[in-house]
């Protein structure tokens, strides 16, 4: 007998996750060749290590981390880590990161490192970090904890860290997105493979958070529940317990499938559209590195905002701090020229126009 369809659904697409880091350090070691093709992904049995890239080295294997906050989600995470890597040649380790925002946080922080270690994680560490204030409670959070991520990710030569986030927190993203009236790289959401070197991969952003949550229930999985995730004094919170029941029960189900299928769609968008900006900008640029203002017109906007937004971080302007308002008002110097002044962008990035060109300076 098989194991629990959510046990199965969580294994599967941690399986296709790991053959992919093993492609891509395959295809990393050795450009020329082709890539690792994907073993069936139907269940099997544990069996010898392939041979490959993985396992051609007794004592350097592979290491992938994954980032456990004990919670539902990243505990099935953990879980189909440990049964899924030995098969594959793969060391499995794990992260908490204790935020120190919640009384006893380090006594939950040991009950999750122990936790790992019980499944069969190794390496296992917890990470305190300190929590700034940057962009509000939950983005200086957010940031603090990839902060540390990145940190132990180089400390243990790790390949790639995995992450928790379901379809569920996919729409939410891009309900968020929304609402701040984003543009589609917003609705794009979250990347199943993001970071430098695809680091950082999300294998569960085609499942649902029960399916997560069931998969823990049926192999007996101790799980914590942070109580931030239903305080109303954060967005996210709202969001996921309010808005979202409100549309479902409006529009009927299958919002959250739709929101996430509208996150793949913009992705595919953004990517094309930032594609398309990377090879105009080399066009529009003059021989002194400005930009030149009716080349620029000729353009979609779409691509002329995505080449003016790539100018602008180039010149030093932080691209968290970026906004579409910011861009909107370049793109005017293009657009609606009438002799307006420099327009100051985060950074202490200076826009201006001269003559044809468009001038954008740090100082």
């Amino acid at each position: 007998m098989g194991p629990h369809p959510a046990v199965a659904a969580i294994r599967l697409a941690v399986r296709r996750v790991l053959h992919d880091v093993l492609n891509d350090l395959t295809s990393h070691s050795a450009p020329q060749a082709s890539r690792t093709p994907r073993a069936p992904l139907t269940p099997q049995a544990p069996g010898p290590v392939p041979a490959g890239p993985a396992a051609a080295a007794p004592g350097r294997r592979p290491l992938v981390l994954v980032a456990c906050s004990g919670g539902a989600d990243s505990m099935a995470l953990a879980s189909a880590l440990a049964f899924e890597a030995p098969k594959l040649g793969i060391r499995a380790g794990g992260v908490t990161v204790d935020h120190g925002l919640q009384y006893g946080s380090d006594i939950r922080a040991a009950e999750v490192v122990s936790r790992l270690t019980a499944i069969g994680l190794d390496p296992v560490e917890s990470v305190t970090v300190t929590v700034g204030r940057d962009g509000g409670p939950e983005a200086a959070a957010r940031d603090a904890r990839y902060a540390a991520l990145n940190a132990a990710a180089e400390r243990h030569g790790a390949a790639a860290v995995l992450l928790g986030h379901t379809r569920d927190d996919q729409a939410e993203t891009v309900l968020l997105g929304l609402a701040r009236g984003s543009g589609t790289r917003s609705l794009s959401g979250m990347a199943v493979a993001s970071g430098d070197g695809r680091r950082y991969r999300r294998p569960f952003l085609s499942l649902d958070r029960q399916t997560a949550r069931r998969a823990c229930l049926v192999q007996a999985l101790p799980v914590w529940d942070d109580p931030q995730n239903a305080d109303p004094a954060f967005t996210r919170s709202r969001v996921r317990h309010e808005a979202l029941p409100v549309l479902e029960k409006a529009l009927g189900k299958g919002v959250v499938e739709a929101l996430a299928r509208t996150a793949q769609l913009s992705r595919d968008d953004a990517d094309a559209l930032d594609g398309w900006a990377a090879d105009a900008e080399a066009s529009v640029r003059t021989e002194s590195g400005d930009l030149d203002t009716a080349r620029l017109y000729r353009l979609p906007a779409a691509v002329r905002r995505r080449v003016l937004r790539r100018a602008a971080i180039s010149a030093g302007s932080p691209a968290g701090s970026l906004f579409a308002r910011h861009i909107e008002e370049v793109d005017r110097l293009i657009t609606g020229w009438r002799g307006q002044g420099a327009i100051n962008l985060p950074g202490r990035v200076v826009v201006r126009r001269q003559g044809g060109r468009l001038v954008i300076r740090q100082g």
